[in-house]
């Protein structure tokens, strides 16, 4: 998880979740699941974000440094595409991550140990 976008992220694991649970109860009806998973994407929506910080605020540093964790962004139709070619896959993944950044973060996720927390900062 990145800093600052705490909400964001359990929101998007929720979904995550949502899906893996979905593929087991309805995989033997033949419903297949997928969770396609971009990196930051150049949808402007970060830039949009009202952020309420206070002079002196001990969160500014984090969210300075935030651009720079997010890392290449990705366009929405690199997301798009990755979509429709997920969907037209005659047996697709569960997960579907879209970019380099994102391929990057889930292996460095499911390479984390698992008696700490795992931090986007974290990755080389």
């Amino acid at each position: 998880m990145l800093s600052m976008v705490g909400a964001y992220g359990a929101s998007k694991r929720a979904l995550e979740a949502l899906a893996e649970t979905l593929a087991i109860e309805a995989g033997h009806f033949g419903v297949e699941v997928s969770v396609v998973q971009p990196g930051a994407v150049s949808s402007g929506g970060g830039e949009r974000a009202k952020v309420f910080l206070s002079e002196n605020d001990p969160y500014t540093p984090l969210y300075e440094a935030l651009p720079a964790l997010r890392g290449e962004l990705i366009t929405p139709e690199d997301v798009a595409a990755a979509v429709a070619d997920t969907i037209e896959r005659p047996a697709p993944a569960l997960r579907v991550p879209v970019g380099a950044p994102a391929e990057k973060v889930l292996r460095a996720r499911k390479e984390a140990p698992e008696d700490e927390p795992f931090l986007a900062t974290q990755i080389n």
